[in-house]
């Protein structure tokens, strides 16, 4: 039987008012909070923007993102049957949701 964990995912874009959705996220032991947004975005919301380039604990840095207060990767970090709070850095500049401009600029493709 698998477990919920209950995200509190902080959502919005440059310029709006930011917003809290809580969202009811089934999950077995040692899944990760990478697991449950790509579960969210193909399950339930697609238009969840969050970033990540690999699935290789933490190789990329991609999916660097507040998990509680604290900054985490999304790919290590474990769910817990718990409500949990997920923010973007606050630190870098929002591109959307969970999903901020993490590159320096002149280390950017496009």
């Amino acid at each position: 039987m698998s477990a919920i964990a209950t995200l509190h995912i902080r959502r919005g874009a440059p310029g709006e008012a930011p917003r809290v959705e809580a969202h009811a996220v089934p999950f077995e032991p040692g899944q990760s909070l990478l697991d449950a947004l790509r579960w969210l975005r193909q399950e339930r919301d697609p238009g969840l923007a969050f970033r990540y380039s690999c699935l290789n604990a933490n190789s990329c840095k991609e999916c660097m993102m507040l998990l509680d207060g604290k900054v985490v990767y999304a790919c290590t970090a474990r769910l817990e049957a718990r409500p949990m709070r997920v923010e973007p850095l606050p630190n870098k500049p929002l591109l959307r949701d969970l999903a901020t401009a993490i590159a320096p600029p002149d280390e950017r493709l496009c």
